[in-house]
């Protein structure tokens, strides 16, 4: 069995609703809904670093520099990245070109995990199973596919990942 940690970065996985500005946010206080979601299915092995809480479609170059940096200064060779599916292709071939020895997957969801019917738990559970199981390389997760970096695009018009 293999150490896994996951990179927390943000997304819709962690957004929640604020009431007072009636918009999704991220929860400043409790940070990423990671935790809860390995708690609930009884995941206790992965370490959990956060190191971004922002929506991806916000991204820049210095938070995808950010993210392989974090990556590349894991002990861990197995690695799970959660992040918003907006720009995740963007990050994961960007990731392909710096990470030659480590097998990373990108995951996300399209519904917040705070508001119950998300897919995250879903793509998160799959991506912990397939970090552990794919040779070294970068990939992501969606809706209970694997695609390599190159292959990862979201189809908005579909609301899915599609090769």
């Amino acid at each position: 069995m293999n150490d896994v940690v996951i990179i927390v970065t943000g997304g819709t996985l962690d957004k929640v609703h604020d009431v007072f500005t009636e918009a999704l946010t991220f929860d400043k206080e409790d940070g990423t809904q990671v935790p809860e979601i390995l708690a609930q299915g009884r995941c206790a092995y992965p370490r959990v670093l956060q190191i971004l809480q922002k929506d991806s479609l916000d991204f820049d170059d210095a938070d995808r520099m950010a993210i392989i940096t974090a990556i590349q200064g894991t002990d861990e060779h197995t690695i799970v990245v959660t992040h918003g599916t907006g720009t995740m292709g963007q990050s994961a071939r960007l990731a392909a070109q710096h990470i030659t020895d480590k097998t990373v997957v990108f995951t996300g969801a399209m519904r917040p995990h705070s508001l119950g019917k998300s897919d995250g738990s879903f793509n998160l559970g799959g991506a912990l199973i397939a970090a552990q199981t794919l040779p070294v390389g970068v990939y992501g997760v969606m809706n209970g596919r694997v695609f390599e970096a190159h292959n990862l695009n979201k189809n908005t018009k579909q609301g899915r990942f599609d090769i």
